[in-house]
């Protein structure tokens, strides 16, 4: 079993819950989309590319989908409407294979080395320390060790709500002075963590994205710095996006991906959004593993990424 637990009915409620707007904006589209069609014809591959760009899934994702569904009425010669979803939801589970989005539920931590090192990037207001909060009392609620490092220190605000977070958790947060060298709170969390036995580090970092010359150079900074304690920190750098923000999220994800190698993906705020399309053109845009997806408030509510799951709560088929 995975860190997270199994995929139990109650989760699958929160996927079912968070994934509602998207469900039913994408298939009252569909529908529209199909109306008075008796089988799927150029018409109505129209309609439906032009459903999937409105639905966040982007533009070169959803042409993907568009040219492998119409190989498929090209091999098949007809295919009705009432079969579209089903392909729909073939072509999307294969596409999200296809571009190493793992079943992560049982994701476990490396047993060779700890402490696990998670470098945490993203823009200001994407759920960033939220997420970091959730994650905390997810590996110690596994029974793991967990060091905050509260390494935006540009925000006050920002190394305050972690430490509310490190609170509420009960982990405990490394912090220097707003205005200090994120690289030097992020060495100081790594030295106590690695003295104090620790199992998983978090690091929190400023997301300022408009000075992208000046944040590429202090996530190298920390990265280098990070090495002299832990030669292979960062196992991790997870990057945070609003699922709320669309295709938003995804120019985000293009312009950190420019400045440093992301080797994850959180998409929080899925469950306030009929947006939720966003996922799948991301992680097939980007080639990085959506890892996490957030569906609520509460703690429980930050998932690990389950392609089929997803896929089948947003095609609604129960398993």
């Amino acid at each position: 079993m995975g860190l997270f637990g199994i995929f139990n009915k109650s989760k699958k409620e929160t996927l079912d819950k968070g994934l509602e707007k998207t469900k039913q904006s994408v298939f009252s589209k569909i529908a529209r989309a199909v109306a008075g069609k008796s089988k799927v014809d150029d018409d109505v591959l129209d309609n439906l590319e032009e459903v999937l760009i409105t639905s966040d899934v982007g533009v070169d994702t959803t042409l993907k989908i568009i040219s492998r569904i119409e190989e498929r009425v090209a091999r098949d010669k007809y295919v009705s409407v009432s079969e579209l979803n089903s392909i729909l939801r073939d072509e999307i589970a294969a596409l999200l294979t296809e571009n190493n989005s793992i079943d992560n539920e049982n994701w476990d931590l490396p047993s060779d080395h700890a402490p696990y090192v998670i470098l945490v990037v993203g823009v200001n207001g994407v759920g960033k320390t939220t997420t970091i909060g959730k994650l905390a009392y997810q590996f110690k609620k596994a029974g793991k060790k967990v060091y905050l490092g509260a390494a935006d220190t540009f925000r006050a605000a920002a190394v305050e709500q972690l430490s509310i977070w490190g609170e509420r958790v009960g982990v405990p947060v490394v912090k220097q002075q707003m205005g200090a060298d994120p690289a030097s709170v992020a060495y100081d969390t790594l030295s106590s963590a690695k003295a104090n036995g620790a199992d998983v580090v978090l690091i929190d970092t400023a997301g300022r994205l408009h000075n992208k010359i000046g944040l590429m150079n202090e996530l190298k900074k920390i990265k280098d710095v990070m090495k002299k304690v832990i030669p292979q920190a960062p196992d991790e750098v997870l990057l945070v996006l609003d699922g709320s923000t669309g295709q938003n999220a995804f120019e985000q994800a293009k312009q950190f991906s420019a400045v440093t190698q992301i080797t994850s993906l959180a998409i929080t705020k899925l469950d306030g959004t009929a947006k939720g399309g966003v996922v799948i053109g991301i992680s097939d845009q980007l080639k990085v593993p959506v890892k996490y997806i957030g569906l609520g408030e509460k703690m429980e509510d930050l998932q690990l990424f389950n392609k089929t799951q997803f896929v089948d709560s947003l095609f609604n088929i129960e398993k």
